[in-house]
This record gives structure tokens, sequence and C-alpha cells, in this order.
């Protein structure tokens, strides 16, 4: 019997299924937002709300926690610079997870994983996009 035994295992052993998360929480980090299994979505969602914590701590140990768990250097730096400053004043509850579908192969639930802010972030890049695409006609006239 599992009683009390956390996590899901995915049907896999555990170094894939740990290679599989960290490759999730790697993307949901660098992209803002992903589409995954509902299962494979709450599963991340529990490791990336750790890691947005050790970003918010920002000391060493934290840094090191998270280097050790994202794939990607890059990835890590854009965390701790990007990303978790802008949750600063906020007790968890970072990311947002909606169901959306079902995947027509397998019949699959679909979930698409975000940063609860991710409107807000996105949509100044689309208007600081259209106005610098104007300022460059305006330079070509």
């Amino acid at each position: 019997m599992r009683h009390k035994v956390d996590g899901r295992l995915f049907g896999r052993p555990s170094n894939q299924r740990k290679a599989l998360l960290r490759g999730i929480v790697t993307a949901l980090l660098e992209n803002q937002r992903i589409e995954t299994t509902v299962a494979k979505a709450k599963e991340a969602k529990r490791i990336a709300e750790r890691m947005i914590a050790f970003g918010i701590k920002g000391d060493l140990h934290s840094k090191r926690q998270v280097l050790s768990y994202v794939t990607d250097r890059d990835v890590a730096s854009k965390l701790f610079n990007d990303i978790a400053p802008r949750f600063t004043g906020r007790n968890g509850g970072y990311l947002r997870l909606v169901q959306t579908r079902q995947r027509l192969k397998d019949s699959a639930p679909m979930a698409i994983l975000e940063f609860v802010d991710y409107e807000s972030v996105k949509k100044p890049k689309g208007k600081a996009a259209k106005t610098a695409k104007a300022e460059k006609a305006d330079k070509k006239e």
C-alpha cells in the first residue's frame, strides 16, 4: 500500500522521471508558459513553485539549489534576475494551471501551466514591438 507516498511515478524509472520534470520546469521558466498533460503539469508545478521561492530568497544556497535542478544556466539567471523580482511580495501561488482539452491521439487531458502574471508581462512586449516598427517606418520615410 502506498499510504502517504508523495509524488507521481508516470510509469517511468526514477532517472527518466527526474529528467522529464527537470526539462518541463526548465522550459516553463524559459518560456513563461507551457502546455502538457494535467498530471505532468501538477507535478511540475510543485517543483517550479519551489524554484521560484528559491529565486525570491536569492542567497548562495538558493542559487546552488536552483542550479542543481535547472538544466540551463541562462534560465537560472533569468529566474533570479527577471522572474523572482516580480513575485517578491507574494507568498506562494506563482503559477496557474488551466485545464484545456483532450489530446487527439490518446485523449490525455491537457493543461496550460503559466505564471499568474503572464498576460501583464506579455502585453507590453507586443505594444513595444509595434511602436518600434512604427519608428522604423518613420525613419525610412
